[in-house]
């Protein structure tokens, strides 16, 4: 599937390349079913947008931003690490990437909530430079709800192009399109297509695929709630995945009635499990996008995970909670990327380098080591480079 994919996606990647804007609004109509006339929103439009935002939609909006602002400044790195050792001063330091580009998938949907997600910790960072793609509506405009919230979070260009299309433009830049350094946010198959091609050039965030969630439950949880959180992430498009993992047969029965009442349960996959520790193994080898745990002891569940996008523990935390307001990051790695990927966080818009001091007692101490090393491999110059120094 993922060849073909790709293979659909390298001759959009390359004429965006060669193109720039034409092509961009070349593949907006076919795709998107519009001819847009600019690729750039103006800044009328986007002052525009507030008047068409309903004033509690925006009140929502900023109770999620001060709680997503609030986690990612308390969860972010030191600036600078520094150890002292008398002799030797060693360190690492964080910095800002110069410049990011946000994807934001849209068209008919909005999704305000991705991009407080991505932009609030970019802005944390300090990143100098922050763009947007989000696909355009079927008028060629973006979302005002969509174009509020890259206003409040601090956008500093945002551009009507979505897909493929828009990977291949900010990865190397068009006449409107401003090149990044790295590219973060969730889309299609396409989408992280592009984001594969791309990233010999570019630096990405994580390959997405399709939502899901994991369910840890015994016979203490409610059926309906379990159904309600698997149902949550089953709305979100036709490839996504929700399990169940239970000790419970009344359980699993009672949860799979409910869910296929209300749609197609082709991707509910239910694990009947003698015990925990079984229930565990299966979540962590799965590594699951979302992990909720509705046990009795929820917090013993958790102490032995390992593999997981996000944690919501006991009954009142929903999924809908992280995805929206609690202030944790929905961005999320999926399709068993959790092993081996974080969710976004402030570090994904740093990069961090270690530095060095040292004092002619440190150098002493240390350069037998290190002539000896150097010598072994090969690589006398290197130890000429301390002996140097010491004669």
């Amino acid at each position: 599937m993922w060849d073909e994919i790709i293979e659909k996606v390298r001759p959009i990647v390359e004429k965006v390349k060669l193109e720039g804007d034409k092509a961009l609004i070349e593949f907006t109509e076919k795709f998107d079913g519009v001819k847009i006339k600019s690729v750039k929103v103006e800044k009328e439009e986007i002052e525009k947008a507030y008047e068409l935002v309903d004033d509690e939609i925006l009140d929502a909006l900023e109770v999620a931003r001060e709680n997503i602002e609030r986690f990612h400044y308390i969860t972010m790195p030191e600036n600078d690490i520094r150890i002292d050792f008398g002799d030797l001063i060693m360190g690492k330091k964080w910095v800002p990437l110069d410049s990011v580009g946000l994807y934001i998938p849209g068209g008919r949907a909005s999704y305000p909530s991705t991009v407080l997600m991505a932009g609030i910790p970019a802005k944390l960072a300090g990143v100098g430079m922050i763009v947007a793609c989000t696909p355009p509506n079927e008028k060629g405009s973006v979302n005002p709800l969509t174009l509020v919230a890259m206003d409040l979070v601090g956008v500093d260009e945002i551009y009507r192009v979505g897909g493929a299309q828009a990977i291949a433009a900010m990865a190397y830049g068009t006449e409107s399109v401003k090149k990044v350094d790295k590219i973060v946010g969730p889309g299609n198959v396409y989408v992280t297509a592009a984001k594969l091609l791309v990233q010999k050039d570019v630096a990405i965030d994580m390959p997405a695929g399709p939502s899901e969630v994991l369910v840890i439950a015994d016979e203490t949880a409610d059926p309906k709630i379990v159904a309600l959180e698997c149902l949550a992430q089953l709305e979100h498009d036709p490839m996504a995945k929700a399990y169940l993992i239970t000790t419970s047969r009344r359980l699993a029965e009672n949860v799979k009635k409910i869910v296929e009442k209300n749609i197609v349960g082709e991707n509910l996959k239910i694990h009947l499990v003698k015990n925990v520790k079984e229930a565990v193994k299966i979540s962590n080898e799965i590594a699951p996008e979302h992990l909720v745990i509705l046990t009795e002891n929820p917090w013993e569940i958790f102490s032995k995970i390992r593999h997981a996008g996000s944690v919501f523990i006991g009954k009142f935390s929903p999924v809908a909670a992280g995805d929206y307001a609690s202030g944790t990051n929905h961005i999320l790695p999926t399709s068993g990327y959790a092993r081996m990927f974080s969710g976004v966080s402030v570090e994904t818009f740093m990069k961090s380098f270690t530095y060095q001091e040292l004092k002619e007692e440190g150098l002493k101490r240390i350069a037998p080591a290190v002539i000896k090393l150097a010598k072994a491999e090969g690589l006398p110059w290197h130890a000429k480079s301390v002996e140097a120094r010491l004669k």
